[in-house]
């Protein structure tokens, strides 16, 4: 088995390696972004432990990239952030793991051996409503031939109403599968199909998402 290191703080990135190679890893160790990236996409790796704040490249970026590439090596990152956007972040750009620092070498151990056996990550289905495309893997959203730029939350609400195109979803629903927080108000869901809403409709003079009064929201199976 085979494993690259992206990590730069050098403490972190030796203990890695020590301890993955007396596991029986071929260990390959990296302290730059646009390098990892390079490498992953020149040799043939079982896994990738990626850090987020790289020179050269950050994380995201890295593992975005590598994802629309077509490398579907598992992917775990390593983040000094323990906050759930930063965390969503890097799963929505196409990572299968995360770790959080500090964190014990035993439990990246266990997570990267379960990672191993999943085998390489599965190419999401292309979402299609009407002129409305989206490519979860290869992060793109296109309006006919526009393509259209989203943040990551605003990709991951798009996606998950594409999912379900023509059916209602909850406010309720929203939160839970796209920000995974149940503390946070449902409003919020509201201010983000608006700015949804003026980056996939009313520049192309469309209506897709709908409101569903006193429940929450509908993306027309059409696309408007």
């Amino acid at each position: 088995m085979r494993v690259l290191i992206v990590e730069d703080e050098p403490l972190i990135a030796k203990a890695l390696e020590a301890g993955l190679s007396a596991d029986g890893y071929g260990v390959d160790v990296v302290d730059r972004g646009d390098v990892g990236l390079w490498q992953a996409t020149e040799n043939d790796y079982d896994a990738i432990i990626l850090d987020v704040m790289l020179p050269g490249m950050n994380g995201f970026k890295v593992c975005r990239e590598l994802r629309a590439a077509g490398v579907t090596t598992p992917i775990m990152m390593l983040t000094a952030k323990d906050g759930e956007f930063d965390q969503a972040e890097g799963l929505d750009t196409g990572a299968d793991d995360y770790v959080t620092k500090p964190f014990s070498m035993v439990v990246v151990a266990a997570r990267l051996r379960a990672l191993i056996r999943r085998g390489p990550t599965e190419r999401a289905a292309v979402l299609e409503a009407g002129d409305l495309v989206l490519d979860p893997s290869e992060r793109w959203v296109r309006r006919g031939s526009a393509v259209i730029d989203l943040t990551p939350r605003e990709f991951s609400l798009l996606r998950y109403l594409m999912h379900r195109r023509g059916e209602p979803v909850s406010k309720r629903e929203l939160v839970e599968h796209v920000w995974a927080d149940d503390d946070l108000e449902d409003n919020v869901v509201q201010v983000y199909v608006g700015y949804l809403r003026r980056k996939v409709d009313e520049p192309f003079g469309r209506s897709s998402i709908e409101t569903v009064r006193g429940h929450g929201y509908r993306l027309l199976a059409d696309g408007g």
